[in-house]
Parts: structure tokens; C-alpha cells; sequence
């Protein structure tokens, strides 16, 4: 996840959710341990015991609910999308029957909100199929459809789940999109805000939590309410955002006691943007433990890249990469100061999560972990190289070792053997002989040439610092600047589709893991999304609503 020293980021003032005071007093302030037992104060939203009177409500909606396949679907639509469905894991995998049935529905917004849940739960269902009904004898959609705001938001989030060769999404997606911006000057002012935030951060390729503070907004706009619903989630929300800030802080007391931005100078000090790459990866209370860390691996590989960028000699580099594949600490001696300060915070909170790892789940990943550190450092040599003598790599060859350099696959490494794994799983296995699949390698590329795309601006004004657009111009002579940056969005397109095939057809990896995967690849257009005035809107709303 390192990339090009960002900008920094101000967070503008919001109105914080209210909790009523009757679910302020049923909060659970029991005090829980991570896991591994080193303490910090869980919030209520760490046990289902929370808001027991309105959970238990919840649960009799579910049920009565049974009995309306679409009133069903909508709940547990509107569940997921505030992101409290964890609660209902079982009652939502029971509906599915219902949503099946759904799928073959001549309703718009029946038949294509059955698909996201099927498709999202795992289930090999065809686009093709649940749209034919919906089309001309043509294939294009039937103009009467423009008329259904509702279905054609359901059309549109269907649409994102595209997996590749499904020509009928990518018709979906332009028809819903037309017709929806052409309506929102004469929708309500509530709901044109809703599709007018639905098309600018499509719910699949957006934050949930960031998508889930909106969506309640919406409900609460409603005329018909669902107050349960409601309260459970404003409580998740407040506690959630408790909890993101005592992480944070114990990061960043972490951080702090490490002294490397001040041995150090010219690293990032940025706890706030490294947390929030753990935060919005791994989600829940219970994974608590695992952000902390993950949150460490993230910063000292943001510490790495700047050493090799601003600090180190050619040989110094050389010297730190084959001290890190040694992996003992009495080579590091030999090193300049700043950089053996870094390997031993990089020895030490490696090893301190294998050991971890080895006490919850019965094995030690350290040579894993070890070797994944190699390979970034072998990574970051390779750009060292070509940057020393003036090489240009093709597009191709930048673009794979920039998968190995923007830090993510090593900080998949550390989640896979957090959340636990089998090594005589296929999965495991994949992984294990530092082979680099496509749910890792995915988000991996739509980091770097999101983070290409953005520092675009800077580049034309700052001269050649190597980027996929840069090389991919040198390439293409005849291409413009425009021709290379949509070429670049159209292979972020083609990522999403592999990473959505991954995700909801292979599913080689455990929920958790892809989910994790998914909510990377959706961060990293909130971090590099700048405007005009090189500003991270929504990622100031973001930090605003879920951390400050």
C-alpha cells in the first residue's frame, strides 16, 4: 500500500449521529480483550448482546417477514447495507430460497435486487438470464423502464457485479445511468441526493461503512420508518467509532515509542491514513487485534519505501535488502542508523505476529512473512535500478513489480496467517509457495494505476517520475496523455472483473479474506480520488464519520 508521499487531508466538520438516550443506557461496557488477551476496551458493539430489546425486535421483523419474499429481500438489502447483517447471518442465509425465486421475476427491482443478493451469497446465477426478460427484441431495454427510479438504482448496483463476458451488464450499466442522471431534476430532494450519491460511489465498488452512513440518512427520510432497524444502526456506528479510536491511539502510542519519524526525518508520520487502510480492510469488533497489527505492517512499509526513495545509497539499499533476507538481527549492525532502527522494528513486529499467530491457530508463519518482506525489498530494488540507470521498463514489467511494491500483497501475507489458515488447503497452499493470486494481485494493480492516475497531475508539471502512464506513452507514441488514462481505467475495469470472479465464483479463499480484498480494492479510489483542489472528499467524510 505505499505509494507517491501523499497529500495531506483536512476533515471538515459533519453532525455526529444521534443516539437516543435509551440506547445510550443499554450499551454493554463490559471490558473485552483483543485477541491473544492484550487489553483494550471493546465496545458494546462487540458482543450480539447489544440493544437487546431492539435486536430481538429485529429478529420478529425477520420472521414475520418470511412470509413477503420482497419485503424479505428489502430488509435484508437495507441489513447489508448498513452494514449490521452480521447480526442476521443465519436468518439472511435462510431467505435465500426466496431470493432464488425472486430472480425470475418480471419486476425490475425484484428481479435484479435477488440477483445482487444471490450473486454477493455465492450462488452461480447468469446476468443474461435474469435480464432477457427486460429487453427488446433488439436486446436494448425497453424504454418504459426509464421510468422505475427504484429498479433502476437495483439495475445499476447489479450491475457492478460484473464478472467478465456478461454483455448484458455493461448495458445495464450505461441504460441505468443515463436514465437516472436525466432524472434527478425531477425527483424529490431526498431521493435525487440518493441517486445522485449511487451514481458518484456505486455501492459495490464503494466503502460500506461510508456507503451505510448514507443509506441511513435516506431511510430516516422516509415516511414509513423502521425504528429498530434504525437504533441498531446508529449504535453500531457510534461504537464502532469508539473502538477505531482506541486502535488508532494504541498505533499510534506504537508508533510514537518506535522513533523512527524521528531518527528518521524524511518518513511519513501518518498513523491516521495507515489506520484507516487496516480499518476499512478488516471489519468487526472481534478483528479488533488484527487492525493494530496490520496497521503496523502498513506503516513500516511506508517507512521502507521511503528509505529507498530519500534516503539510502545504491549499496546501502543493497545492503538492507540482504540483511532483511538474513533475517537476523546481528547483520543489521553493519547498517546506517535510520535503517537499522527500521529493520529491527520490521524482525520484531513480524515476529511478534507469527508467534501470535502460532498461539491462536497451531502454526508459525514466520518464513512466510520473512519471505514476503524479501520480496518487497527485491521489488523496490528493481525500481532502484531502474531509476539509477535511466532504464524504462515496459508498462507490462512495471506494472507487475508495482503489484509486489505498493505493499499489498505483503500485508495480505500478515491477514492470511491472522485470520487463520490450513496449510494443506489449497489456498494455503497458494500462498505458502509465494505464488501471487489473482484476490491479492487484483486490488495490488487497481492501487497502482489508481495511484499513476492521480499523481498524473503532478507529473505533467513535476517532469518523468515513472508511472504506468509514462511508460505506457513511450510504448504508444501515437497515444495520447487521454488514450493512456482511459487504457489504465479500462484495466482497473478488467481487475474488478477477475477480483468479482474471485469473489463470488472461485471463492478458493475464506469470506473474510476476500471480503478484505474487496474493501482494499474499494479504499483505494478514496485515497486517490483528488479534485481539483488536490482534496479527498469522501475520504475527509469518511475519516470524519468512522474515526475523528
Amino acid at each position: 500500500m505505499a505509494a507517491a508521499p501523499a497529500r495531506t487531508f483536512s476533515v471538515r466538520s459533519v453532525e455526529p449521529l444521534p443516539v437516543s438516550a435509551s440506547l445510550a443506557a443499554t450499551r454493554n461496557n463490559d471490558q473485552r480483550g483483543r485477541p491473544r488477551g492484550r487489553s483494550i476496551i471493546a465496545s458494546a458493539a462487540a458482543s450480539k448482546t447489544l440493544l437487546p430489546s431492539d435486536f430481538d425486535l429485529q429478529l420478529q421483523i425477520l420472521q414475520e417477514r418470511r412470509n413477503s419474499g420482497r419485503e424479505m429481500m428489502a430488509t435484508i438489502d437495507n441489513l447489508k447495507r448498513l452494514c449490521i447483517d452480521h447480526y442476521f447471518q443465519e436468518e439472511i442465509q435462510s431467505a435465500m430460497g426466496a431470493c432464488l425465486d425472486l430472480i425470475h421475476s418480471d419486476d425490475l427491482f425484484d428481479a435484479t435486487l435477488a440477483f445482487k443478493l444471490v450473486r454477493e451469497a455465492g450462488h452461480d446465477v447468469s446476468a443474461d438470464d435474469v435480464l432477457r426478460r427486460f429487453t427488446d427484441g433488439t436486446g436494448e431495454f425497453k424504454l418504459a423502464l426509464s421510468k422505475d427510479i427504484r429498479g433502476l438504482l437495483s439495475l445499476h448496483d447489479m450491475s457492478h457485479l460484473d464478472m467478465g463476458e456478461e454483455p448484458s451488464l455493461h448495458k445495464a450499466k450505461e441504460f441505468s445511468s443515463k436514465h437516472l442522471a436525466s432524472a434527478i431534476r425531477y425527483l424529490e430532494p431526498g431521493l435525487a441526493r440518493y441517486v445522485r450519491q449511487s451514481l458518484d460511489h456505486p455501492y459495490h465498488l464503494s466503502l460500506m461503512q461510508y456507503k451505510a452512513r448514507h443509506h441511513l440518512s435516506y431511510l430516516q427520510s422516509l415516511p414509513t420508518r423502521d425504528t429498530a432497524m434504525e437504533g441498531l444502526a446508529i449504535a453500531e456506528f457510534q461504537l464502532s467509532k469508539q473502538l477505531h479510536q482506541e486502535e488508532m491511539q494504541e498505533v499510534k502510542r506504537w508508533w510514537m515509542d518506535l522513533g523512527l519519524s524521528h531518527e528518521i526525518p524524511v518518513v511519513r508520520d501518518q498513523v491516521p491514513k495507515w489506520y484507516m487502510w487496516a480499518m476499512t480492510s478488516l471489519q468487526g469488533p472481534s478483528l479488533s487485534g488484527y487492525r493494530i497489527d496490520t496497521t503496523k505492517i502498513i506503516s513500516l512499509v511506508y517507512v521502507v519505501d521511503d528509505i529507498f526513495d530519500l534516503v539510502g545509497t545504491p549499496e546501502e539499499l543493497s545492503l538492507f535488502t540482504q540483511a532483511i533476507k538474513m533475517w537476523n538481527t546481528a547483520v543489521a549492525d553493519s547498517l546506517p542508523s535510520g535503517m537499522r532502527s527500521c529493520y529491527k522494528a520490521i524482525y520484531n513486529t513480524t515476529n511478534e505476529i507469527a508467534d501470535m499467530v502460532e498461539v491462536e491457530h497451531g502454526f508459525n508463519p514466520v518464513n512466510h512473512l520473512r519471505n514476503a518482506w524479501a520480496a518487497l525489498f527485491d521489488g523496490f530494488m528493481v525500481e532502484a535500478r531502474w531509476l539509477a540507470t535511466d532504464e524504462a521498463p515496459t508498462a507490462e514489467d512495471y506494472l507487475r513489480n508495482g503489484v509486489v511494491t505498493s505493499g499489498v500483497p505483503l500485508t495480505f501475507a500478515h491477514i492470511f496467517a491472522m485470520l487463520g489458515y490450513d496449510k494443506s488447503n489449497e489456498a494455503g497452499a497458494k500462498l505458502a509457495d509465494d505464488h501471487i493470486p489473482s484476490v491479492i494481485s487484483c486490488p495490488a494493480k487497481i492501487l497502482r494505476l489508481w495511484d499513476d492516475l492521480g499523481s498524473a497531475e503532478d507529473e505533467a508539471q513535476e517532469g518523468l517520475d515513472g508511472s504506468y502512464r509514462d511508460f505506457y506513452l513511450m510504448e504508444n507514441p501515437s497515444c495520447t496523455p487521454g488514450d493512456a488514462e482511459a487504457h489504465m481505467r479500462r484495466l482497473i475495469a478488467r481487475e474488478w472483473e477477475e477480483l468479482n470472479r474471485e469473489c463470488f465464483s472461485r471463492r478458493t479463499f475464506s469470506s473474510r479474506f476476500t471480503q478484505a480484498s474487496l474493501n482494499v480494492a474499494r479504499m483505494v479510489s478514496v485515497m486517490y480520488s483528488y479534485d481539483k483542489e488536490q482534496r479527498l472528499l469522501v475520504l475527509e467524510d469518511y475519516a470524519t464519520m468512522l474515526l475523528l
